[in-house]
């Protein structure tokens, strides 16, 4: 394909070429849907949801670089994106973002009310975040929100409420966000004061990686503390001790130099950490 044609652009853009970003708002859902259906979702409900996800998170990607536009080109990891070369234009970055939201909504029309509902904030959610860099000291802790909130519709979605599981695993995913994301915030750092954006990463300071690592251990305290509320087995309890020996071994080593390179490994790593506590729960709901 060539890499200046529209399609290429638009892909890049979107960040479909880059699908880390769908994994780590994939896992959290796929959490969601698993204990809310007890092991067994429906699995047209499933499909929604799995297209939904790669819908809102590139629509979230494309208002994103939208609303960088003008920091991306002072960051030289971000410098060559579409929007900000020129190669898009704001229209067309915008008409894009909208389509894409406009069918995951259209998808979601067969869920109930109150799942339906709650996509109006999901929505709003994915569209702001970008926006809480300029005045929110913390905005990984907003994205866990956004990337987060597809476990109350999970819940919604299959059994018409929202119990305090789903908020307390939200809450989980809060603190595994702002955990990554400070990692991938670590890369940019410098560039980041430069410019102005606020990151975890330049809030916390000194005291980044020790707080990255608190955050690990903050999420996976509360995916213990709900597998044992839903009474979970071995396997669930075998994928948590993976991810935690992930945080120690894998995580733990790459950012404790804060080497921009190795963070940004790191920030990708997770999503071993992610399918390790999905794998878990699928083989525990499975062979229990």
């Amino acid at each position: 394909m060539n890499p200046d044609s529209k399609l290429s652009l638009y892909l890049r853009l979107s960040r479909l070429d880059k699908p880390i970003g769908i994994l780590l708002l994939m896992w959290p859902t796929l959490w969601g849907l698993w204990f809310a259906g007890a092991g067994r979702p429906d699995w047209t409900i499933v499909a929604i949801f799995v297209v939904g996800t790669v819908l809102m998170r590139s629509s979230g990607c494309v208002i994103n670089d939208y609303a960088d536009r003008d920091f991306d080109k002072h960051v030289t990891r971000t410098k060559n994106r579409p929007l900000t070369s020129g190669k898009v234009s704001g229209k067309e970055a915008l008409l894009l973002a909208a389509g894409m939201t406009l069918a995951a909504l259209l998808i979601a029309l067969p869920l109930n009310r109150l799942a339906l509902l709650l996509a109006i904030p999901a929505a709003f959610l994915a569209g702001s975040y970008p926006y809480t860099k300029r005045f929110f000291a913390v905005p990984q802790a907003y994205l866990g929100v956004a990337f987060g909130f597809g476990i109350p519709m999970a819940y919604a979605a299959l059994t018409g409420a929202v119990p305090a599981a789903a908020w307390w695993l939200l809450l989980a995913n809060v603190f595994w966000a702002v955990a990554y994301d400070t990692a991938y915030a670590m890369c940019d750092r410098p560039d980041d004061l430069k410019i102005g954006i606020k990151t975890s990463a330049i809030t916390f300071g000194r005291f980044d990686v020790a707080i990255v690592m608190a955050c690990h251990f903050a999420f996976l305290a509360i995916m213990l503390a709900v597998g044992l509320d839903a009474g979970r087995g071995r396997w669930y309890f075998a994928g948590l001790l993976a991810a935690t020996l992930l945080v120690l071994f894998d995580q733990y080593p790459r950012i404790r130099q804060r080497e921009p390179q190795a963070c940004f490994v790191a920030f990708l790593a997770n999503n071993r950490i992610g399918a390790a506590i999905f794998a878990g729960l699928v083989l525990d709901y499975a062979l229990a």
